[in-house]
């Protein structure tokens, strides 16, 4: 049994072929199932079309964000399996069933997608990379695609981490974060890609600062050492930098930028190791 969650901000043009195609999938499939549209306060005929389909359909006053429509979706699920999907006809709802062959084994499974919708031009994918650098660094794995709207998971564990979880544009990568930190099982499946129906909703400059911070707020959560260390070596590193170029140019400020990064370094460590008692202290508070 599982819950289809498909949130949707103005897709009047997309959303019946996305429901129809799921119902095309599933109904073939043996599966129980329901599907629920989140209509995000849009200001087209989204949910009206949505209900033509006959499926449940929950409507926000306002735009609220993305995460905050697939959590809302997860509120009114009856199965402990949910999946998401856009409503843009971006994914290729036809293999989830390719997807629930991994379940339950693994506690979520990502469709990872591929090709060249998904790697778009040269800043895209240099974001993508810079993206999925940051991630690794934070999770210890590497990861092929942390945002991919197309996943199954356990709604159990998507609301144990609810409070945690990004009510905007990256609920998807805070999950991928919440479950691989916690040490839940996750699954990788490719995927296609494809040009999405309609003018996109994520904007760049702003959607990628709060992915920058959500990523240093779950390292201070969860592994907060890690962050300091490296920033310890960042400071060391520096300050060797400058004693080089004093030795080459012959200045006299280099051993003094050196001690002063030495000393900084340990100021951050020793927060550092106060940040991971903090850690450990709420982790046995938790118990």
């Amino acid at each position: 049994m599982i819950s289809f969650v498909i949130p949707a901000y103005n897709e009047a043009g997309s959303i019946q072929v996305t429901i129809d195609q799921l119902r095309s999938v599933m109904d073939t499939s043996g599966v129980t199932y329901e599907l629920i549209v989140i209509d995000d306060g849009g200001t087209d005929a989204t949910a009206a079309l949505a209900r033509e389909r006959d499926v449940l359909v929950i409507q926000h006053p306002i735009n609220r964000g993305y995460g905050q429509a697939i959590k809302t979706g997860i509120d009114h699920s009856n199965y402990e399996w949910c999946a998401i999907v856009d409503a843009d006809g971006s994914y290729p709802v036809n293999k989830f069933p390719d997807l629930m062959k991994y379940i339950p084994q693994f506690d979520m499974v990502v469709g990872a997608r591929t090709g060249i919708s998904y790697w778009g031009s040269i800043w895209k994918r240099l974001g993508r990379i810079i993206l999925g650098g940051l991630i690794t660094f934070v999770v210890g794995i590497s990861i092929p695609d942390p945002n991919s709207g197309m996943r199954i998971f356990r709604r159990s564990i998507a609301l144990a981490h609810n409070k945690r979880i990004s009510s905007g544009f990256s609920f998807t990568t805070t999950l991928t974060l919440a479950m691989l930190l916690e040490g839940h099982t996750v699954k990788y499946a490719p995927i296609d890609y494809f040009p999405r129906s309609g003018k996109s909703k994520v904007k760049i400059g702003r959607d990628t600062l709060r992915v920058v911070q959500i990523l240093a707020q779950a390292i201070i959560f969860y592994n907060p050492l890690k962050l300091f260390l490296a920033l310890c070596i960042l400071t060391v590193m520096i300050g060797l930098i400058f004693l080089l170029i004093d030795l080459i140019a012959g200045l006299t400020i280099g051993l003094l930028i050196l001690a002063a990064s030495i000393f900084i370094a340990v100021l951050v460590g020793s927060v550092g190791f106060l940040a991971e008692a903090i850690r450990l202290h709420r982790i046995t508070l938790d118990k």
